[in-house]
């Protein structure tokens, strides 16, 4: 299982890039907002990456960060939804969007994604719902196992550093947390999370938790 690639860029086509490491060069399919943050020709990088196996087919897909990559595991476990469909709903969203999506039942927004019907798009929330608060709490993690580094920027001539998981994450991760210790359920944890941090994106972790308590609170 090939589980992360650390290289240098070759070059970046339409829907994949072609990363050498240490001579071997690899062809990674990613999202197009992966493609965005990636450096270009020469310069080093890094990706998590998911091998797909089949009869005919080794393909390899790239993502920034672990959080991007449980995602992408957690959609093409939905049925109906493949490798390429479940990338372009990562393309779309982006991690924290697609959990805010799931968490809220935006199946509209999910629909958004390039190939994606009305029908698949709320199947997509209709399974995940029960698994979004878990997958944003790994969110939470992965920021703390990867510390503040730089997004892409590389200095050193043979290290590459994966893009990060945004700050945003972490926030939503441990006001998540927090709520859960209060007694609330995942689910409405969750959505009230989401919730508050589609309302306020640069948010940190105390204003995330007053504002899902107000949305939390009952209605007179």
């Amino acid at each position: 299982m090939i589980g992360k690639l650390t290289g240098r860029v070759d070059y970046k086509g339409s829907d994949h890039v072609l990363l050498d490491v240490n001579g071997v060069g690899y062809v990674v399919y990613c999202s197009d907002r992966t493609l965005a943050a990636l450096p270009g020709p020469g310069e080093a990088a890094a990706l998590f990456t998911e091998l797909l196996v089949r009869e005919d087919l080794l393909q390899l897909f790239g993502f920034p960060t672990l959080y991007d990559r449980e995602w992408h595991r957690l959609l093409i476990s939905v049925q109906g939804v493949g490798a390429k469909a479940a990338m372009a709903i990562l393309g779309t969203l982006g991690a924290e969007g697609v959990a805010r999506a799931i968490s809220l039942g935006d199946a509209a927004a999910v629909k958004a994604a390039p190939g994606v019907g009305p029908k698949l798009a709320q199947r997509v929330v209709n399974e995940l719902k029960d698994k979004a608060p878990g997958a944003m709490t790994m969110g939470g993690e992965v920021v703390e196992a990867l510390g503040d580094a730089p997004a892409v920027a590389v200095t050193q001539p043979d290290v590459a550093a994966p893009i990060r998981a945004r700050p945003s994450s972490s926030s939503q991760a441990e006001a998540l947390s927090a709520l859960k210790n209060l007694g609330y359920a995942p689910a409405e944890a969750a959505m009230a999370v989401a919730q508050a941090a589609g309302d306020a994106p640069d948010a940190e972790t105390p204003a995330l938790i007053r504002a899902a308590l107000k949305l939390l609170a009952p209605k007179d």
